[in-house]
C-alpha cells in the first residue's frame, strides 16, 4: 500500500506541495507506485510560470509517460538539477531527495488534506 506523508497537500493529479512560499512540489508515492521505474524528467525552467492545473513538465517511466501538473501558481524559482539527472531518486525518496520544484506561489490550485488524498487512492497516511 501506497504512502501519503501527513503535512503536505495534494492536487488529484498526484503531486504534492508543502505550505508557505516558495513552496516545494513533488510526485506523491501513489503516483510512483502507478508509475514504475522512471526514467526521464522534463520539469519547468526557473523562472517560468506556473499555473495550478495545468501542465508544466513529464514524466517517463518504463511503464508510461505522465503530464506534470503544478499544484499552484507561480514563478519556478529552483529545479531539483539532481532529480533531473538521477530520476531513479523519485522512486527512491518521493517525499524526499525526489522532489521536483520550488515555486514562488502566487495562488494554489484545489487541493486535498493528506486524509482526503489516501482515501481517495486507497493509501495510508504517515
Amino acid at each position: 500500500m501506497s504512502t501519503v506523508r501527513n503535512g503536505l497537500k495534494y492536487s488529484v493529479e498526484h503531486e504534492w506541495i508543502t505550505d508557505g512560499s516558495p513552496a516545494t512540489v513533488g510526485v506523491s508515492e501513489v503516483a510512483v507506485d502507478a508509475l514504475g521505474e522512471i526514467v526521464y524528467l522534463e520539469l519547468p525552467e526557473v523562472g517560468a510560470t506556473v499555473t495550478a492545473g495545468e501542465v508544466c513538465g513529464e514524466i517517463e517511466s518504463t511503464k508510461s509517460t505522465s503530464e506534470l501538473y503544478s499544484p499552484a501558481t507561480g514563478e519556478v524559482v529552483e529545479v531539483n538539477a539532481a532529480a533531473v539527472d538521477d530520476p531513479a531518486m523519485i522512486n527512491a525518496e518521493p517525499y524526499g531527495s525526489g522532489w521536483l520544484f520550488k515555486v514562488a506561489v502566487t495562488e494554489l490550485g484545489p487541493l486535498q488534506s493528506p486524509e482526503e488524498y489516501a482515501a481517495a487512492n486507497d493509501a495510508e497516511v504517515s
